[in-house]
């Protein structure tokens, strides 16, 4: 049997690093330039999977390799990452963007 792609595990997996790194799936529309925030809900759910083009995006928002978000039916190749919790300078300048957000949107 040839690799396949499981949705749902992908998008488990998806949603775990994106709350480790504390990104939103509204930070994730507005970082790819979506058109509504649906998209990723349906990603992260197992409905539907992103291109390979928003997969190499999300590698980099996220910084783990594509490898480590795509989950199928074959051993992995890059193991389960660990995420590492974010230093505290990168927390503040997570901070300062969301309150910018709240700002706009106000």
């Amino acid at each position: 049997m040839f690799p396949l792609i499981n949705k749902q595990e992908t998008g488990v997996n998806l949603r775990r690093i994106m709350d480790m790194r504390g990104i939103a799936p509204k930070d994730v529309q507005e970082y790819l330039g979506l058109g509504c925030v649906q998209s990723v809900y349906r990603w992260i759910d197992g409905v539907n999977m992103p291109t390979i083009d928003n997969l190499y995006a999300l590698s980099e928002l996220l910084q783990v390799p594509i490898d480590a978000i795509v989950r199928g039916n074959r051993a992995p190749i890059v193991p389960d990452i660990i995420v590492k919790p974010l230093d505290s300078r990168e927390s503040r300048l997570c901070a300062y963007y969301e309150k910018l957000q709240e700002k706009r949107a106000a």
